[in-house]
């Protein structure tokens, strides 16, 4: 079936009123919108809860309305808030890398992405709004469930010109940090492994004239850092450090002129304010999910906001994941950095003595990072096949596994419809003894698709949870869209699913249970 075409088609005669809107919607609950979505709200979608947690599947809430906007419109909106104010009046004088950059060719975040939701700033009000969009899916998934997820994005809560640029600050001081490594003869090896001679890299520091000698001197004294007589990435990384205006953060070191230097040569009030607005809608939520006993699932996004993305994140964790896993990072395991990503956070957990929780995918942006990076002219984010990300999936499986197994304080979704990473993350689990009720390990799969993997694990014990789209018929069309398109790829491969299906058909034929009903 090709279901884009048949929603297309649906939608088509909606807008023109032929069905008109109460037969639009019974049509849509009885096909697409049935299948993939919850319900219209949160009292709506109460009943498929409580019928999946008899069956020992849980649930991650993820409200999935959208705004109908046309590629024009979201172009527009992507341009005016990503480009700051001094941008606009002087372009081309901050020296701004152009990865971490607004292009209007791609304005439309939605080009070639399936499954994920996208939002486009409007203003703050808008970002208010949604954040208690976000606060009602948390307050809904705290009262359907003990155990329960919430799925939010950052694009949702702030103006994205500050993720854009707070991640091109991030990448270029772990640049930087490579580029002092590999003086040191230390480049080519994993990111955990590159430890720098402090007084050497002081020396460094010095001669390349990123401060005077007293300022260098003053970086690296604290209670542990430099201790060692080693700077290893984690110690690096705590350099950018909270200061009062937000927009100090975003400095970096110009090896050409040998200074640091802001980002931006200036910023407006009321983008400085834009800014404090963003990090404290991420607070409020991350207050509201440990009021209500939910977790918080902080969506992957794309490559150009994800440093960003992550380092909040990781701030959120180490504020809220003291006593156990509140907020959860997602790790897109199709990235060649993938597992340094991985590696470097889970160390930082460990030292800090906080739960580490992670959901891994492959990822959903491939095709638009592709296309961007070879369109804009730089390196291909993406791993460079299908076998090169699952060995990926399953080599930063396998580290937080290890790390589950010596340190009971890390915590993993593995977010994946592939059998084979399913067999082989239960077969870690055999091996070292990892049991499913301690609930360390976690299993994750969108609704409508591979029950055939969620039901068993759940009826097995282990702690499987299902993504649970819901909202108003009409709202959810662009995610019913995506989701119809990557159905389509999906059920290319999906001759096991339809063999099962297949034969539990000729079970309830052969047993007179053609209406049977499983009791729960």
């Amino acid at each position: 079936i090709d279901y884009k075409c048949c929603l297309t088609f649906f939608d088509e005669l909606y807008g023109k009123k032929v069905f008109g809107k109460r037969l639009f919607e019974r049509l849509m609950k009885m096909t697409f919108y049935g299948q993939f979505v919850a319900g219209e709200d949160h009292n709506s979608i109460k009943p498929l809860i409580h019928k999946n947690q008899a069956f020992g599947v849980g649930s991650v809430l993820d409200y999935s309305v959208e705004e109908d906007l046309t590629q024009e419109e979201a172009e527009k909106k992507e341009m005016d808030s990503c480009v700051s104010e001094a941008e606009k009046e002087s372009p081309g004088v901050d020296h701004r890398e152009k990865k971490y950059k607004a292009h209007r060719q791609f304005g439309d975040r939605r080009g070639g992405v399936v499954s994920a939701r996208t939002y486009f700033y409007a203003d703050e009000a808008k970002c208010d709004a949604q954040m208690e969009t976000f606060l009602n899916c948390i307050k809904a998934s705290g009262g359907a469930s003990v155990d329960g997820f919430s799925a939010v994005k950052m694009t949702a809560l702030g103006r994205p010109q500050f993720l854009l640029q707070f991640s091109e600050v991030l990448v270029k001081w772990r640049r930087f940090f490579n580029l002092l490594a590999a003086q040191q003869g230390k480049s080519g090896i994993d990111a955990l492994e590159q430890k720098l001679e402090l007084e050497q890299l002081k020396e460094s520091l010095t001669k390349l004239g990123v401060g005077n000698k007293d300022d260098i001197e003053n970086w690296f004294t604290g209670e542990k850092l430099g201790s060692s007589g080693t700077i290893d990435l984690l110690d690096w990384n705590s350099l950018i450090n909270d200061r009062t205006s937000i927009s100090n953060l975003l400095v970096i070191p110009n090896v050409e002129t040998g200074q640091l230097e802001p980002l931006l040569r200036k910023f407006t009030v009321e983008e400085e304010k834009q800014m404090k607005r963003m990090l404290q809608r991420v607070d409020v939520l991350a207050k509201h999910a440990v009021d209500n006993g939910v977790r918080l699932m902080v969506d992957a996004e794309q490559t150009y906001f994800q440093p960003a993305i992550s380092r909040l994140t990781l701030e959120m964790q180490r504020i809220f994941n003291r006593e156990k896993p509140i907020i959860f990072n997602t790790y897109q395991c199709y990235l060649k950095e993938a597992y340094d990503n991985v590696s470097v956070d889970v160390e930082l957990s460990r030292r800090e003595g906080w739960y580490f929780g992670a959901k891994l995918v492959r990822g959903a942006y491939m095709y638009q990072e592709r296309s961007r990076a070879e369109e804009i002219g730089y390196e291909d984010p993406i791993n460079p096949d299908y076998e090169a990300t699952n060995r990926m999936y399953h080599k930063c499986l396998e580290f937080v596994l290890e790390e589950i197994d010596h340190n009971r304080k890390a915590n993993v979704m593995v977010a994946s419809h592939n059998e084979d990473t399913v067999k082989f993350t239960l077969g870690k689990m055999n091996e070292m003894g990892l049991c499913p009720t301690e609930k360390k390990v976690y299993f994750g799969q969108l609704l409508g698709m591979c029950d055939q993997i969620s039901f068993p694990l759940g009826q097995a014990g282990f702690p499987v949870y299902k993504y649970i789209p819901y909202g108003p018929v009409n709202e959810v069309i662009p995610y019913l869209s995506r989701r119809a398109l990557e159905n389509r790829g999906f059920m290319k491969g999906s001759q096991r699913e339809r063999s099962l299906l297949w034969k539990e058909l000729k079970r309830r034929l052969l047993n007179g249970q053609i209406l049977y009903k499983p009791v729960y």
